[in-house]
């Protein structure tokens, strides 16, 4: 054997590895944007307000309900432990339905309005992934018009043709942690989970990601940075830009400044590795 030969074959290996990565699919709040704090608890609070209700969750509060993922869940949730005379009520689903409808216009406005932006190096790792050719993905439990505001707002004319696939609200019945949303992207897809990653913030978005089958990269924010993401990738303080570093703070070594698209290639097969009998 020649000194060639190992080479000639790690590279052959190493390009037959790299085509297993197929698509990533990305959680919304708190993954692309910091919605939460200042976004969609802020909408709920104006919204409550202007429906005569008084109610204002607070930032300890609101990271308390993070729990109960979606918003007509997470406000029925609230409802059934203060005022239950509300689901009591004779037409309490239209009731609900229409205060979270409010809610989504008064985020969505928000949104365009500037007040919330993506966050650090989510723009640059998108269009790295579609110039590079991977097929990208959403699964979230936000409303569809919640997340087509911040794509508009976020990237312009470019926002209608970014992910191949969207899997937003109530697509499924069963949300995080439940893995219902990702099984339904991945079947729209006509995808395997090993040939995915997902990107995900928060416990009940791992476990929906992991449950799935889907290796999974973790960006912390505020309210998920002290959780234990085991199973994770990496968990990492954000993608990080050139000049801002993403801080790893578990999981498998980030190689350089930022998540790019050689660095999930790597971490995705080092689980495919992991994950080999």
């Amino acid at each position: 054997m020649t000194s060639e030969q190992p080479n000639e074959h790690s590279a052959r290996a190493t390009t037959a590895c790299e085509a297993a990565l197929q698509a990533v699919i990305f959680d919304v709040d708190g993954t692309l944007a910091d919605t939460e704090r200042d976004g969609h608890r802020v909408a709920f609070n104006r919204a409550f307000a202007q429906s005569g209700l008084d109610w204002n969750w607070s930032v300890a509060t609101y990271g308390e309900l993070l729990a109960v993922t979606g918003g007509k869940e997470r406000i029925r949730h609230f409802a059934t432990r203060h005022a239950p005379q509300l689901l009591n009520q004779t037409g309490s689903a239209t009731w609900l339905a229409d205060l979270h409808n409010l809610k989504s216009t008064i985020y969505a406005n928000l949104v365009l309005d500037g007040t919330i932006g993506l966050r650090p190096g989510v723009a640059r790792l998108i269009r790295e992934l579609r110039g590079a050719g991977l097929r990208l993905a959403v699964a979230t439990t936000t409303t569809r018009s919640s997340l087509d505001s911040l794509l508009l707002a976020s990237f312009g004319d470019e926002a209608g043709s970014l992910f191949e696939v969207i899997g937003a609200g109530d697509v499924v019945a069963d949300k995080k942690p439940a893995p219902d949303i990702y099984h339904w992207v991945l079947r729209q897809m006509k995808l395997a989970p090993g040939e995915c990653l997902a990107v995900e913030d928060s416990l009940p978005g791992i476990r929906a990601a992991r449950a799935a089958g889907l290796p999974t990269l973790i960006t912390v924010n505020a309210y998920t940075a002290d959780e234990d993401f085991a199973g994770a990738l990496s968990i990492i303080s954000d993608l990080g830009e050139p000049g801002a570093p993403a801080r790893r703070l578990g999981g498998q070594p980030l190689a350089g400044e930022y998540v790019d698209l050689a660095q999930l290639r790597r971490w995705h097969r080092q689980a495919v590795a992991d994950s080999d009998p």
